[in-house]
This record gives C-alpha cells, structure tokens and sequence, in this order.
C-alpha cells in the first residue's frame, strides 16, 4: 500500500508500483491517442473555413462585376479550358443564391456547391438564370480551394 499526504488530505493507492506504472501508461497512451484524433477535426474545421472564405470571394467577385478575380479561383492549369473574363463583357449579376451549401468529400478532397445566378447583359436587358453546379478541389500543398469547374456558361 502507498499512502501520499497533500496537505490534510491523505491519498491511498491500493496497487503495487508495477500495476500504478501500467495504469500510468495506460492513460498516457488513451490521452495521447484521443489528442491525436482530435487533431483531424481541426483539420476539417480549417478545410472547411477555407472553403467558405474561398466561395464567399469567389461570389462577391461575381456579384460586382470582377469577373478577373472570379477567374483567378481557378486552378493555373485549368485557366486555358475556362472561359474567359473578357467573354463576360457587358453582364451583370442581379442574383446569387445558394442552392446547397458546399459539402465536402474529404476521402477525395472535393466539394460541391449548387448556386442559382440571375443575370442580364446590358444591351439586352432580360433576366435570366442559370444553376451552376460547383466543384472545388482542396489543394493540401497550398491550403486552398480551386474551383474545378470554371466559370459558369451565361447565355445571351
């Protein structure tokens, strides 16, 4: 038996050192383990954080016209199949709304969001709308979101 005296308080231990010594290891080793699985949420947390910020610019681009900044959300080597800035001369958003709210895949580093976009182009002056499925891929060596699937298509 061991018997610790803190201050008026006396603890007993009932086990031998060796048992005390395994126990000890025991809860180091659930701690340690339970630390290290809590690190994947924050990890999911910030992947998730990123996102957000990521669609949130992405739209306020769109919303006020900066169709150069939109297209700079996509990945440097997807830029050549996407349309162009210059393409989207005259258009005007009256609407953005989304649809879904991104969910992301974190087995292949993906995220989908589906949006609702009113438009018009100045010289015509009739609103339209088009549903843009977006897909984002996480680029874990950047800590950003690309946008995969480019610029939606607005019609005349």
């Amino acid at each position: 038996m061991h018997i610790t005296a803190l201050g008026s308080f006396r603890i007993v231990s009932v086990l031998t050192p060796r048992v005390e010594s395994r126990l000890t290891s025991m809860i180091a080793g659930l701690l340690l383990t339970l630390i290290l699985t809590g690190c994947n949420p924050i990890k999911q947390d910030r992947m998730t954080d990123t996102l957000q910020n990521a669609t949130n610019g992405y739209q306020k681009a769109l919303r006020w016209g900066y169709f150069e900044n939109a297209y700079n959300y996509i990945h440097p080597d997807r830029r050549v199949e996407a349309i162009s800035p210059e393409a989207l001369e005259g258009l005007r958003l009256t609407g953005y709304d989304v649809i879904q709210p991104p969910t992301i895949n974190t087995e292949s580093g993906t995220a989908t969001q589906l949006v609702a976009i009113d438009y018009l182009y100045e010289d015509r002056q009739v609103v339209k709308q088009i549903k843009d499925r977006q897909l984002w891929r996480y680029d874990a060596k950047e800590k950003t979101w690309w946008l995969e699937s480019g610029l939606p298509a607005f019609k005349r």
